[in-house]
């Protein structure tokens, strides 16, 4: 996929690892600008990790970037570690890392799950935050969590068929607590399988036309690891949410500026969300782009979020 509409290669003006609580450590980078204005990068997942082509939607000469794996994901220790890895502690490891970094307001940077995980700190510490940019919006609710897991095959049978069918037919009817059983069976070889087989089937439904890139990115077995065990383990618990959900808090960022961009033919996380999102925030503008699924790396969606970004400028 040709991706010269990003900023060029850069490396990491520093890099480091922050050791938090119950034997987890987090990888950390800055990137672009020292002075620059500070904005967080959230990966999605839950579990996805960081790589060097996230670093390239920001400006290098506006932006101080800060992008980070979260518990059990990407270069974090350890790989795939489920202790005490839930939803707010992630936002407590933000909190950490601000601190560590020694950064006042921060804008949030986040797509899919990092939407999520944005909305949650910002409704958390919303005094932190001088805005978001989010994309491809996924509000951790339970229907959205069965569309993923059932509902694609409408769209994506033949992909469905075969995430559905790693597993034997007796155990096709709940298919989270199958591959979870195997994600987390002692025998490495049956966790990386079940990862790999969860991982190519969400790679196959990100993005509007089949992408040979998107599917062995996915396919990688350290990144399928951590996507598909912390994925798997955050859906069994609700996405360690608020029982309101976040729609229910969104009076917390009232007067917080907001850039959603959104793919309308988003399998993954459909387009829905994004438009009630818009609805309950104050200071949301909706980025619709026509021709996009769900992934950041797509023309559409990333000259959209560039554009955000440059609109963004004066905030942070």
């Amino acid at each position: 996929m040709p991706r010269g509409d990003l900023f060029p290669e850069i490396g990491p003006f520093e890099t480091g690892y922050l050791p938090l609580t119950d034997g987890h450590v987090m990888y950390w980078e800055q990137v672009g600008n020292p002075a620059g204005k500070p904005v967080l990068f959230l990966h999605g997942g839950p579990g996805a990790g960081a790589g060097a082509v996230h670093r390239r939607f920001f400006d290098p000469a506006v932006w101080r970037v800060i992008i980070f794996d979260q518990r059990g994901a990407g270069r974090s220790r350890p790989l795939g570690g489920l202790d005490n890895n839930n939803t707010p502690q992630l936002i407590e490891d933000i909190e950490a890392l601000r601190k560590f970094l020694n950064i006042e307001r921060i804008l949030l940077f986040g797509g899919s799950w990092g939407s999520t995980l944005a909305l949650a700190y910002a409704q958390a510490h919303p005094e932190n935050v001088a805005g978001a940019v989010l994309r491809g919006i996924f509000l951790g609710r339970k229907h959205e969590v069965e569309w993923f897991l059932y509902g694609l095959q409408r769209v994506f049978p033949d992909a469905h068929a075969a995430f559905a069918g790693f597993l034997p037919p007796e155990e096709q009817h709940d298919l989270l607590e199958g591959y979870f059983s195997r994600l987390t069976d002692p025998d490495p070889q049956v966790q990386a399988e079940a990862a790999r087989a969860w991982s190519i089937y969400e790679g196959s439904c990100s993005t509007l036309l089949p992408s040979i890139d998107a599917v062995s990115a996915f396919a990688q077995e350290r990144s399928a690891i951590g996507l598909a065990r912390i994925e798997a383990h955050y859906f069994r618990h609700g996405l360690f949410l608020p029982p309101g959900g976040l729609l229910a808090y969104m009076d917390r960022l009232h007067g917080l500026p907001c850039e959603i961009v959104q793919g309308r033919y988003d399998m993954i996380c459909p387009a829905q969300s994004a438009f009630e999102l818009a609805a309950a925030w104050d200071r949301a503008r909706l980025t619709l782009v026509p021709d996009a699924g769900h992934s950041a790396l797509e023309p559409g969606i990333r000259t959209a979020l560039i554009a955000a970004l440059e609109r963004c400028r004066s905030l942070a």
